[in-house]
């Protein structure tokens, strides 16, 4: 049990690591915030992609591919409902002098989809110790871990060029990185119901993370002109997670 806590502290605590990287961007220019931006949804494509939907089809068996199918669309609809109460990302990011004290309510979306995503991959480390194959696990949670640095990072850039607060800043992605620790002893409580729901539940937050990048992040890196560097820095940031997950 001992393990299972300290790993999950561990693997939240990646997300804080990472947290504390991203405020050296406190003011961007709209050029380096589209890269930083940029970045950011090349990790969390990668994270969606390889971290969350391949792995549900992998661990929906027969329905697999119809579990993740529909956890890809319901994570997106869910998404989309919070979008219709939340204003949008490019309303806050790298904005004029009248955002710079924006609440938080306004990144909510953003960090609403790390955050989800955060909780079906502590409960995939939680699983790992739950049944037993605690060198697996190790690995599982390890890279989970590493993945959560750039992801930490990622989430205190934008809302730094917003001009929210650091102290609310640090708070809302130390709270990301609580959902993680919170799946995790979910997993290892849990593990004959966590397997069930789990495919599902890492489709879901693929899909959100598909939704935000797609419709948030994406959008807002070329509106200033400066989209092939934006591209670049997608690949940058996808390509790193690719390595990341393949080396591991």
């Amino acid at each position: 049990m001992e393990m299972v806590l300290l790993t999950a502290l561990g693997v939240g605590g990646a997300t804080i690591i990472g947290s504390c990287v991203g405020f050296v961007f406190k003011k961007l220019s709209h050029k380096f915030s589209d890269i930083v931006l940029s970045f950011a949804a090349g990790v969390m494509l990668a994270a969606a992609v390889l971290g969350l939907i391949l792995p549900s089809l992998e661990y929906g068996g027969k329905y697999g591919l119809l579990i993740t199918v529909a956890g890809v669309f319901v994570g997106a609809v869910c998404l989309n409902l919070i979008d219709k109460l939340v204003p949008h990302l490019h309303q806050f990011v790298g904005g004029d002098k009248e955002h710079k004290n924006s609440n938080l309510d306004k990144v909510l979306l953003f960090v609403a989809a790390i955050a989800i995503h955060n909780l079906p991959e502590g409960i995939a480390a939680g699983v790992g110790f739950g049944s037993g194959d605690n060198t697996q696990a190790l690995i599982i949670a390890g890279g989970i871990a590493l993945q959560n640095i750039p992801e930490g990072m990622v989430i205190i850039g934008p809302m730094l060029a917003a001009g929210i607060t650091p102290k609310r800043t640090f708070v809302c992605a130390m709270i990301t990185g609580l959902v993680e620790v919170v799946g995790t002893l979910i997993g290892y409580f849990t593990v004959s119901i966590a397997s069930v729901i789990l495919p599902f539940a890492l489709a879901f937050a693929g899909g959100t993370m598909l939704y935000v990048i797609s419709d948030e992040m994406i959008p807002e890196t070329h509106a200033h002109g400066n989209e092939r560097g934006a591209t670049y820095a997608l690949l940058v940031g996808f390509c790193l997670m690719l390595a990341v997950d393949v080396l591991l």
